[in-house]
């Protein structure tokens, strides 16, 4: 997580904005969404009637649509303690390493038992409307070993997830290949620790 916030636009950037406004402006290429959806975060709500709560992954409805009532604002952010056997990545994709927004950002919270899967968290954003999680693939790993086979047969399963959009910044096909790619990377890198990377920049 602390690469991704290297990430996030500039240090005058990160000096001014806030992560519940990172929330609240909707964009479906925010960096802040994807690995906290994926945490299982959530968020208050309050307005004149008092405060709600509400998944971070049901805030999201549809480009540019949130589910804020009129007059309601983002109070907090409740990001619950990761549970140490939870492997824990997140990657972002752009041309630049600084100043840029997203082509791709992907984050997988993998909950092990062993070398077994007993339950997946994954999100994008960049490849839908909205933040969004991986439910197929997420599904293609849960209660199944932890090895390249499962993995592959996950990533054969994001395809029923995403749709992504072509625009400036990267194509359909680019974005599912890589979006892909990063779950095996998060294998590899769990598996091999030594062939981690510090370096994110320029699709890496």
């Amino acid at each position: 997580m602390e690469v991704l916030l290297r990430r996030f636009a500039s240090t005058q950037i990160r000096n001014l904005g806030t992560v519940g406004g990172n929330i609240a402006n909707g964009s479906p290429i925010g960096d802040g969404p994807p690995p906290l959806i994926a945490l299982g975060a959530k968020l208050i709500l309050r307005s004149k009637k008092g405060t709600r709560t509400l998944p971070l992954e049901e805030f999201f409805i549809a480009y540019g649509k949130q589910a804020r009532e009129r007059g309601e604002f983002v109070e907090k952010i409740i990001v619950p303690p990761k549970p140490e056997n939870v492997l824990f990545k997140v990657y972002k994709i752009s041309k630049r390493f600084d100043q840029d927004i997203s082509a791709v950002c992907a984050a997988f919270a993998i909950e092990l038992d062993g070398d077994k899967v007993t339950s997946a968290r994954i999100a994008f954003g960049g490849m839908a409307a909205t933040p969004k999680r991986a439910a197929n693939t997420e599904k293609a790993l849960t209660g199944k070993p932890w090895s390249e086979d499962t993995v592959r047969a996950a990533m054969d399963a994001m395809k029923e997830d995403y749709q992504p959009m072509t625009d400036m910044r990267a194509t359909a096909a680019y974005r599912l290949q890589v979006a892909q790619n990063l779950l095996i990377r998060c294998f590899v890198e769990s598996t091999q620790p030594e062939t981690e990377t510090r370096v994110y920049g320029y699709g890496g």
